[in-house]
Order: structure tokens, then C-alpha cells, then sequence
């Protein structure tokens, strides 16, 4: 028998913190995790690179321009037609202004007490702790 294979759909997304230490999350507006709050990212569209994603993402969801760093690690999520298969890296803030756009129905910096009190999209909370990128309080 053999076994099935899942597609996977390579998504990015940036892990942002502002000099005080906290993080840059949106409200996503859409499926998945509709209403539920993540980091900014998507999927990459045919052709781009990771880093261009990132920053076409975090522009588009947060109107923030960013500088991309590390990659932190990588995650899978289930997802209608196969498996998100999504990479986060760090990033720094080059310019803009913060204001919720695209799939994002709001954006905001939170501190550890606000994330805390967040719906949050399904290991994220899990994930940036066992990277070392929650917020600070």
C-alpha cells in the first residue's frame, strides 16, 4: 500500500519585536484562524523567496517595511488542500506606520500580560516560548 502524499504549501512568517520588547501580532480577517491573532506572514506565490514574502506580507497585513533576519524555526499546520508548511524568521522594523490591512483585521504590539489575554491561532503561544521570542511584559 502505498502512503498518500499531503501537498505542502510553503508559507512565511516574521517575528517582530519593537525596542521595548513587544511583539507585533494581527487579527486575522480570514481562514485560518479567522478572529484568531498571529503573527504577520502568508503564503510564498510562485517564484519569491522567503525574505520577499516576508516583507510583502508584513507590509501588506501591517504597513510596517521590514528587515529580515534569522530564520527561527519551522512549523506544519493543517490546512484544507494539505499542509502549511511555514517558516518563521526574525525581524526588525525599517519604517511605516502600523495599521491593519489585507488579511488582517487588526495589528497591534502587545506585551506578555496582553498576549496573555489573546485568542491566539492554534501553538502559537507554544512555539515562540520554545524559541525564546515571547514579549516582554
Amino acid at each position: 500500500m502505498t502512503a498518500e502524499r499531503v501537498p505542502l504549501i510553503r508559507c512565511v512568517g516574521g517575528v517582530v519585536h519593537d525596542p521595548d520588547g513587544r511583539l507585533l501580532l494581527v487579527r486575522r480577517s480570514n481562514p485560518p484562524g479567522e478572529g484568531r491573532w498571529s503573527i504577520p506572514g502568508g503564503r510564498v506565490e510562485p517564484g519569491e523567496g522567503d525574505k520577499t514574502a516576508i516583507v510583502r506580507e508584513v507590509l501588506e497585513e501591517t504597513g510596517l517595511c521590514v528587515t529580515v533576519g534569522e530564520l527561527l524555526g519551522n512549523v506544519t499546520r493543517p490546512a484544507a488542500d494539505g499542509r502549511y508548511d511555514i517558516y518563521d524568521y526574525a525581524c526588525q522594523v525599517r519604517s511605516g506606520v502600523l495599521r491593519a490591512g489585507d488579511d488582517a483585521s487588526e495589528a497591534r504590539w502587545v506585551t506578555a500580560a496582553i498576549l496573555a489575554t489573546l485568542p491566539l491561532t492554534e501553538g502559537l503561544r507554544e512555539t515562540l516560548e520554545a524559541w525564546g521570542q515571547l514579549p516582554r511584559s
